[in-house]
């Protein structure tokens, strides 16, 4: 299960470090290579709530083996694309794979785990491992794009795919069915639909002008879609988002949450990634090198999680997470085009560390709070919500920085708008209570 998420998370920080070599290699501006890194995410964040219910539907065991083939191939068709379209497309089906291994991941942990605090710990491991994919994806993405090109990094996939089938076959056991669970039809388009015109909107707002008439035009179909889904959502007998869920405070509390991390963190990884890139001159190896740090604090807090938990409470350890988080943000706003690298070494780590505190509680806190038959569809809305969050944040963040004009005043905005979210944040764990099985 960890190995699943390993993949998802792998793909990430890789990709990030790649973006200059791509962008040289095939062409395109800022805002292409936000389509590189947004086409992956919004098939992951606009599929997961149905993988999640067809896991729960047909069992998660099967459903994740899929998973793991279909991203598989799709890393071959990213390796060997002839053009940035086709590598777009081929990050699109990479997504639709990683939207089936994360929440089936979940589901099969939550089935194996019934006492809350070996799941903790367990879901600690498997963010960990994940974790430990995000610290070593810059380096090893900056070796091989510096020695065999930015190609490889997708070719690394293919033997990591094969190991995962084979374990997954080998040493787990299917999850209950539940027949009830369909597919909702309307539902996940109108989602693709409306998160699609949110993150064009968003891209294109930075490259064209927020007062755009392509740019209007998607917002507007985007509050239209958004609409309709709640619309459909709530009319429908077995939803893709049963909404009844939110009725319980922390489901809908650690939701909130997810959706908010993810905004600041992938959405400052980004623009940082190209900071170091592009204002700096770093190569690809230096860049992953200078994220160490961050990604060392993220494992780190991981394997820590687990046992802070149960002595602190989850709602606490979140809290503590946000706090080191935007306390990072805060102190990283000096940053400048001349600024020494140990400058951003420690903002860096301590954004690390609050993230690292943060996702194991609020995972198992959510997993908690509904029945284990509903396992599936709860890690799906999660997720869901995660990486939506890490959609808008690349779209947000990469639309304030423009094509290189003002970057580092882009860069300063975005983080102070990290700490207003990561100040939402802690308002959203705060409603969190002690209910469980919704």
């Amino acid at each position: 299960m960890t190995l699943g998420f390993v993949v998802v998370q792998l793909d990430v920080t890789v990709v990030n470090v790649a973006t200059k070599a791509i962008g040289s290699s095939m062409g395109g501006n800022i805002s292409s290579l936000q389509w590189v890194v947004n086409a992956y995410t919004l098939a992951f964040a606009a599929l997961i709530l149905t993988a999640g219910a067809l896991g729960d539907r047909i069992g998660a065991k099967r459903v994740f083996v899929a998973g793991f083939a279909i991203f598989t191939i799709a890393s071959l068709g990213c390796g060997f694309a002839p053009s940035l379209i086709f590598l777009v497309a081929s990050r699109i089906v990479q997504g639709l794979g990683a939207s089936i291994l994360v929440p089936c991941s979940l589901a099969l942990l939550n089935h194996t785990y019934n006492n809350e605090g070996e799941r903790t710990r367990a879901v600690g491991i498997w963010a960990a491992g994940a974790s430990a994919a995000l610290a070593a994806g810059p380096i090893i993405g900056g070796a091989l794009i510096s020695f065999l090109g930015w190609r490889s990094i997708f070719f690394i996939n293919l033997p990591l795919g094969i190991l995962g089938i084979w374990l997954t076959i080998k040493y787990t056991t299917e999850t209950t069915r539940s027949s009830s669970r369909g597919i909702d039809l309307w539902g996940q388009l109108t989602a693709i639909a409306g998160l699609a015109l949110l993150a064009a909107s968003m891209i294109e707002g930075g490259n064209e002008g927020w007062t755009n008439t392509f740019v209007l035009c998607g917002f507007a179909a985007f509050v239209i879609f958004a609409a309709l889904f709640i619309y459909i959502e709530k009319r429908k007998q077995n939803p893709m988002l049963p909404l009844s869920l939110f009725e319980n405070k922390t489901f809908g509390a650690t939701t909130a949450i997810g959706f908010l991390i993810n905004v600041s963190f992938y959405g400052l990884i980004f623009i940082i990634s190209l900071y170091l890139q592009q204002i700096r001159s770093y190569s690809p190896l230096q860049t992953g090198l200078a994220f160490l740090p961050m990604m060392i604090a993220v494992l780190i807090a991981n394997l820590s999680a687990g046992r802070l938990s149960k002595r602190l409470g989850a709602k606490w350890l979140i809290i503590i997470g946000e706090i080191i988080f935007g306390t990072g943000c805060i102190f990283l706003i000096t940053i400048d085009p001349h600024s020494p690298y140990i400058q951003m070494a420690f903002q860096l780590a301590a954004m690390g560390f609050g993230v690292g505190l943060i996702v194991p509680p609020m995972t198992s806190s959510l997993l908690g709070s509904v029945d284990k038959s509903r396992s599936g569809i709860a890690s799906g809305v999660l997720n869901s919500m995660r990486q939506a969050g890490s959609v808008i944040g690349v779209a947000l963040f990469g639309s304030m920085i423009g094509n290189n004009k003002h970057f580092v005043i882009g860069l300063h905005i975005s983080l102070l708008i990290s700490t207003g979210l990561l100040l939402l944040s802690i308002l959203s764990t705060l409603r969190m209570d002690g209910k469980k099985r919704s």
